[in-house]
């Protein structure tokens, strides 16, 4: 968990990564209702984007067509940002995922994002049953450069062409969660969005090489970097790391190789793992503000003082619907009072 002795939080675009969560006795169905109930209550909150991520081949994540879910999102909510964090460039034809989201940017203009990661999101079985084969990391930046083509103006006689989509400008991030993405990013000027929410270690390393090797573009004049945290805020700080072992359960049972749907909070986490799975999750979790109104106030705080993002993006797994929400609400009242 992070510190709490700072200063209230400067007002900053504060955004919300949803996983479409399928908890233990529900269905996809009702994680899309919950889904589209959380984007419209952050929306109404002052949330800035609402963004959804690939995932396949896991039962508690309901957002494997993350293009669709967008579009359901998108369709529901009036201004919110809605997008990607992301499409795993390596399931998909540039090509497709060019006229995917043209096709969400043609509908709700000026409010989509693409947000593009490097990994699979699956497991290996899964990625061979999605049809594409990923050979090496070069193939990730080629895969960029065409789908950002895609995106420009048609030009005479150009054989292939998104329909729609060309000359639609749909912003492009790069997601990340090692260095390879703050170099590509920083390369090729897009925006840049780091993984902080579950893989913290290479955050800071990262962060810096993208402000100092960033390249101004037509994209972008000056680096923008978004950091993901967890925020789970609730009237006590001990309700508040009790819905948090949600994640933390959630974080040990992928480790086991046992995904499934996800669980309820514990009353104690430490009878649920092992030293060992203790050290891992609470690695991989570094990045989370867990507390009472207070404690998320502060501790928000002194994650933008250390690390000074462009904006944050806050996910919270917590299993029980009007809890999640009171959880960004609280978040929300936080950057307000900053």
């Amino acid at each position: 968990m992070l510190g709490t002795h700072a200063a209230a939080a400067p007002m900053l675009p504060y955004s919300l990564l949803d996983l479409a969560p399928v908890t233990e006795g529900s269905d996809p169905r009702q994680a899309f209702a919950n889904s589209l109930d959380l984007a419209r209550h952050a929306e109404a909150l002052g949330y800035k984007r609402y963004w959804l991520a690939e995932h396949h081949n896991m039962p508690g994540i309901a957002s494997a067509a993350t293009a669709v879910l967008i579009g359901h999102i998108a369709g529901g909510t009036r201004a919110i940002r809605v997008g990607a964090g992301g499409i795993m460039l390596p399931n998909h034809a540039p090509l497709q995922v060019a006229e995917q989201f043209g096709t969400l940017a043609s509908l709700y203009p000026d409010r989509i994002d693409l947000g593009l990661g490097r990994a699979p999101g699956t497991d290996q079985a899964t990625a061979r049953a999605l049809r594409r084969y990923y050979d090496s990391a070069d193939d990730f930046p080629r895969d960029v450069a065409e789908l950002l083509r895609y995106f420009d103006p048609a030009q005479p006689g150009q054989a292939v062409r998104a329909v729609p989509g060309a000359g639609l400008a749909v912003p492009v991030w790069i997601l990340g969660s090692s260095l390879f993405g703050a170099q590509l990013a920083a390369a090729l000027g897009l925006p840049y969005a780091f993984a902080s929410h579950f893989a913290p270690a290479a955050m800071e390393e990262a962060l810096a090489l993208y402000r100092r090797d960033f390249r101004p573009s037509r994209h972008l004049d000056r680096p923008h970097a978004m950091l993901a945290l967890n925020v789970v805020a609730a009237a006590s700080g001990a309700e508040a790391r009790r819905l948090f072992t949600t994640q933390q359960q959630s974080f040990v049972r992928l480790r086991r190789g046992q995904p499934g749907l996800i669980p309820p909070p514990i009353d104690d986490i430490e009878a649920y793992w092992t030293p060992a799975e203790k050290a891992m999750t609470e690695a991989a979790l570094a990045c989370a503000v867990v507390g009472d109104p207070a404690q998320v106030r502060e501790g928000i705080a002194a994650f933008v003082a250390r690390h000074r993002p462009d904006e944050l993006m806050l996910t919270a797994n917590v299993f029980d619907h009007a809890a999640r929400k009171a959880s960004f609400a609280l978040a929300a009242e936080a950057f307000a009072a900053g």
